[in-house]
């Protein structure tokens, strides 16, 4: 029988846990779910784990699973739960917070381990892969992600329905790392981050602020090009506005602020929505005026936990190349496959084929805001949004906003990961809160539908994104050193600046490298920082008037006249339109 991979997953969980009893008697447990290409199980003991114990583990866990043994179910009632469970501690917390007065619990075991699960599992040991799981790591992990409560220790594992899966994805893992950001951010001189000073923030160098700003201005003229508004908004405003939008209730603990002086709240921005919704808010709006397009370049900043941080793809103070939509009812539809056509544009553009949607519904949450009725409306336009765009996508149930459905766009980079980056969600309820209007035909005031819509989401996550799906091998239109000239000696300085000066003109960057060291350490170097092209000059090259090329990643070099390169790399950064 074939089983989903999550359920294999949730399996080898309890597999695992039950070969860490048998090797540490004394453990405790708490739990561990299926994960992302895994699972992972938390534990308490006074043993410390490290990696000179995951091969004993999964050797266990390898006899565990040949010995096909079968997971049971059992159906008890709280007070039998807490008598099995009575020297597990966190498994009697949570039964002792449970509050649903004879209501039946479900327990499984399998071999000597008993847990509290909903399941299922598979039938038997036998249904799950021997040589399809491998542990990762060992980390530290509070109870219940409270940093009041005792460190755990969490075990996670990587997991499959097969070994060629496996190997597949370590494979990719490796790729992953020799492409981490971080790492290409050192080697390419992009930047760099200060943990002590400023966690969570980049520290842009010259070449890689470079980048940032030409993916901006990418956007922006994208944007120009089909009539957006470009605007900006503080970065500190009084808390009450956030109140006033929800923000503050669902995402307080996110957020950094403080009382000036005068003993007034303040919050930095950690999103551009309300600022956006005062600018709308200036002057009577006719619905001639729709649908409006006010996007914003945001500065906003987030607390996240300092574990979760992770270079460029987590961060702390981020960009965001917002936008909000102010149109009619009749509108909106179109406007939100037009954002959808235009996120898949820039994308291709980037150079990511494979894009899929998802549909995220209302969530299950005290903090939702707004009438079943707006919900039931919002979900259906988008879902008509979505089968009208003709887009591939699947729903992911009550995963919205607090405040509308959205569609997530998904993209998948050169290694096969996937990752989530732009969004249109679709909001009746915070132009309500915030009284916004137009007026309609009709003479009345009408309540306008707002659209957010971010197309690569945080410009520093998308660079993150960009660099690793490249292994640092940037385009030339968005490369921060398209070509670097290099004399073969002093003598030919002066020839070297000349090329520099013709490819200025032509608006494109380059620079010289004049150091006193050999030519082939220098070209040595500069392929280990990515740079795409190297032109090398010497007596031969000034006398013809050419250049030598080498580029990155092609052994042959190619000879080729100044004029006729100058004209080549004019083209090649131009932005694509």
């Amino acid at each position: 029988m074939s089983y989903p991979i999550e359920l294999i997953r949730h399996s080898l969980a309890h597999v695992m846990a039950a070969a860490v009893k048998k090797l540490h008697p004394d453990v405790k447990f708490a739990g561990g779910p299926a994960i992302e290409n895994g699972f992972y199980y938390d534990f308490d003991t006074e043993y410390r784990f490290s990696e000179e114990d995951f091969a004993a583990i999964e050797k266990e866990m390898r006899e565990l699973i040949k010995s096909n043994g079968r997971f049971e179910q059992k159906i008890v009632d709280l007070a039998e739960a807490k008598q099995i469970f009575a020297d597990q501690p966190y498994k009697m917390e949570w039964l002792n917070e449970y509050d649903a007065a004879g209501e039946k619990l479900s327990i499984y075991t399998f071999r000597d381990f008993t847990d509290l699960c909903r399941g299922p599992h598979v039938e038997s040991s036998k249904d799950l892969p021997r040589d399809g799981f491998k542990i990762r790591t060992v980390a530290g992990a509070y109870w219940k992600g409270d940093s009041k409560n005792k460190m755990l220790q969490r075990i996670y594992v990587d997991a499959f329905a097969s070994k060629e899966e496996l190997e597949e994805f370590l494979k990719m893992q490796e790729e992953a790392a020799k492409r981490d950001n971080r790492k290409l951010g050192k080697e390419m001189d992009l930047f760099h981050f200060e943990p002590e000073y400023a966690p969570g923030a980049v520290f842009w160098h010259d070449k890689g602020f470079k980048v940032y700003r030409r993916l901006i201005d990418f956007i922006r003229e994208t944007q120009n090009r089909f009539g957006y508004l470009e605007i900006s908004t503080p970065t500190v405003m009084e808390r009450s506005l956030w109140e006033r939008s929800g923000h503050w209730a669902k995402y307080a603990s996110h957020n950094y602020s403080g009382k000036t002086l005068d003993g007034k709240d303040f919050c930095v921005k950690p999103m551009s929505c309300p600022g956006g919704m005062l600018v709308y808010a200036q002057g009577i709006k006719s619905y001639k005026d729709l649908p409006l397009y006010l996007a914003e370049f945001g500065k906003v900043n987030r607390y996240e936990a300092s574990g979760a941080l992770a270079g460029l793809m987590r961060v702390r103070e981020l960009t965001q190349d917002d936008a909000h939509i102010f149109c009619t009812e009749d509108q909106m539809q179109e406007e939100v496959i037009k954002a959808l056509n235009l996120i898949k544009d820039i994308y291709s553009k980037l150079g990511f084929t494979k894009i899929l949607f998802d549909l995220e519904t209302r969530p299950d949450s005290e903090f939702r805001i707004g009438s079943d009725e707006v919900w039931d409306f919002a979900e259906d336009t988008l879902r008509k949004a979505l089968d009208t765009a003709g887009v591939e996508y699947i729903v992911a149930e009550g995963e919205g906003a607090f405040y509308g459905p959205k569609i997530c766009a998904y993209l998948w980079d050169a290694i096969g990961r996937k990752w989530q980056c732009g969004t249109v969600q679709l909001d009746m309820n915070l132009p309500e809160r915030f009284d916004l209007s137009y007026i309609g035909e009709d003479g009345e005031k009408h309540r306008p539908i707002m659209l957010h819509r971010a197309m690569l989401g945080s410009i520093e996550r998308f660079f993150g994104i960009l660099l690793e799906s490249t292994g640092g091998n940037l385009p030339l239109w968005l490369s921060p050193e398209p070509v670097v000239v290099v004399p073969v000696s002093e003598k030919y300085r002066e020839y070297a600046e000349k090329v520099v000066a013709d490819l200025r003109a032509a608006g494109v960057y380059t620079r010289a490298d004049l150091r006193d060291e050999k030519v082939n350490y220098k070209v040595r170097e500069l392929s280990l920082s990515k740079t795409p092209i190297i032109a090398v000059v010497g007596e031969k090259e000034q006398a013809d008037k050419t250049v030598t090329l080498r580029r990155l990643g092609v052994e042959k070099q190619e000879v080729i006249s100044l004029a006729d390169f100058v004209s080549q790399m004019a083209d090649a950064i131009k932005m694509p339109a």
